[in-house]
């Protein structure tokens, strides 16, 4: 791992954490013997909207049966919903070992590590061979890596002929600056951000076709304007993102709503075809 990917993984570290969700599920008096993937629903997809919107991605392609690679798994939520939804066989790749530690030992919990798989590794050297996979999705991952063409380049070398690349994640909308911390940055220097316009050109220059595209902001906002609201009123959730983030959860989701609505930031989900 060099000093960058050192850096990010450190980033996103925490201590303890598949031991810390199962003493947030015991305070729940959640049976550990039968627990259902929508009981770790709140903490296990690390992206704007969560569970709902891997569902509309999933949905965006006939995606049932086929093998799929997660770039930057996270916890291994939306592994788990194809697999367990639509009948997938997922793999996921992740820089941070304590994430995929976790993630292997959730799926395990929820009686899923038979179709789910998960390895530590850059997103940017996958570990596989040249058209391994049917399709390949990311979410919220490439403001990490500052060399895109090698992300997406390995995106497009993994994935079959006739394979689709989907990706849901968050593009800097103009050239204001940017204001840290963010949930993915705590400062500039591990965020590498582009254009959405940019990224089309990249995966388009490596042979990939455009099927569509989603403008996900206002429901970005909507959903953060809630969440918020919720907290506020309530105190944070007995699962959430605020496992992963701790007691900077609602600075670093304030500060995302804000660029946002200010028109900085976007949200922008999309499908190509190889």
């Amino acid at each position: 791992m060099n000093h960058l990917d050192q850096k990010v993984a450190e980033h996103y570290q925490k201590e303890n954490l598949f031991e810390e969700i199962i003493a947030r599920l015991k305070n729940q008096n959640i049976d550990l013997d039968h627990v259902q993937r929508s009981d770790i629903a709140g903490v296990d997809e690390f992206h704007v909207r969560g569970a709902a919107v891997s569902k509309e991605l999933a949905k965006s392609i006939a995606i049932e049966g086929k093998t799929v690679l997660d770039m930057g798994s996270g916890l291994g939520g939306p592994c788990r919903m194809l697999a367990d939804e639509f009948n997938c066989t997922a793999t996921g790749i992740d820089l941070s070992p304590e994430f995929v530690q976790t993630a292997n030992a959730l799926s395990k919990l929820v009686k899923l590590d038979d179709k789910t798989h998960f390895v530590q590794g850059s997103a940017a050297e996958l570990p596989f061979e040249d058209n391994s996979f049917d399709v390949v999705w990311t979410q919220h991952v490439q403001m990490n890596v500052p060399d895109k063409h090698k992300f997406y380049g390995e995106a497009h070398r993994v994935l079959k002929p006739g394979g689709y690349f989907l990706y849901y994640d968050i593009f800097q909308k103009n050239d204001g600056e940017i204001q840290y911390p963010m949930p993915w940055a705590t400062q500039e220097t591990l965020s590498f951000l582009i254009k959405n316009d940019e990224m089309a050109h990249i995966v388009e220059g490596l042979g990939l076709n455009e099927i569509s595209k989603t403008n996900q902001t206002d429901a970005g906002i909507e959903f953060f304007t809630l969440l918020l609201a919720k907290v506020k009123q309530f105190g944070p959730p007995k699962l959430g993102l605020n496992v992963l983030m701790g007691e900077s959860t609602i600075s670093k989701l304030s500060n995302l709503l804000a660029h946002l609505q200010k028109g900085l930031l976007m949200l922008e989900s999309g499908v190509y075809q190889k």
